[in-house]
């Protein structure tokens, strides 16, 4: 979670607004808008995790039992001025659960959800994830990375996966939330 409130990153670049993704999840939500939230002149935006405890690493984001449609949707009905939808990520399992939890308090809440795919051994197919499980408004992050456990969208021959249009024709969204890991100029520029 933010320890700080952002200000100190984001005048100095011109941005007023940000969406934080999934830091807090529907157990610490209140500490985080009471830490970031409240003190920043930034305004903030939450994808709440579907995970209680929000991105607290490690088996913390493996707890199926903390990942609750239910609560998260309320959490997100309490605070409909600062959460914007419900992010999965980190992962690890080969279980479709995780995805269905956090599309069922998208559903819930009248909410997207954004999705961090992949770790899963073996991978669980990222075509069912885009033409099945996410609906049009729906966000798949990190698009161009290449990491274990999850299908690039750009294929070996550099081409871009066929399913990969038809999911971007269905409405969801392709975002590219790079991190220091997360974003390889291979998979970007063959999708651009």
């Amino acid at each position: 979670m933010l320890p700080y409130p952002p200000d100190g990153f984001t005048f100095r670049v011109g941005v007023t607004t940000l969406v934080d993704c999934g830091d807090a999840g529907w157990r610490n939500f209140k500490t985080f808008k009471e830490q970031v939230i409240d003190r920043s002149k930034t305004r903030v935006l939450s994808f709440l995790n579907i995970v209680g405890a929000g991105m607290s690493g490690g088996p913390f984001e493996q707890n199926i039992v903390d990942m609750d449609p239910k609560l998260a949707a309320m959490v997100a009905r309490q605070y409909p001025q600062h959460i914007v939808g419900f992010k999965l990520a980190h992962y690890h399992g080969f279980d479709w659960t995780p995805t269905d939890r956090v599309l069922k308090a998208g559903e819930l809440a009248g909410l997207p959800v954004i999705i961090d795919f992949g770790g899963s051994e073996p991978e669980l197919p990222l075509k069912k994830l885009l033409l099945e499980k996410l609906r049009p408004g729906d966000i798949f992050t990190h698009a161009y990375a290449h990491v274990n456990g999850r299908t690039p969208i750009v294929d070996e021959n550099g081409k871009v996966r066929d399913y990969v249009f038809e999911a971007q024709k269905k409405g969801i969204v392709f975002d590219v939330g790079h991190g220091g890991g997360s974003f390889l100029f291979e998979q970007a520029i063959p999708a651009g």
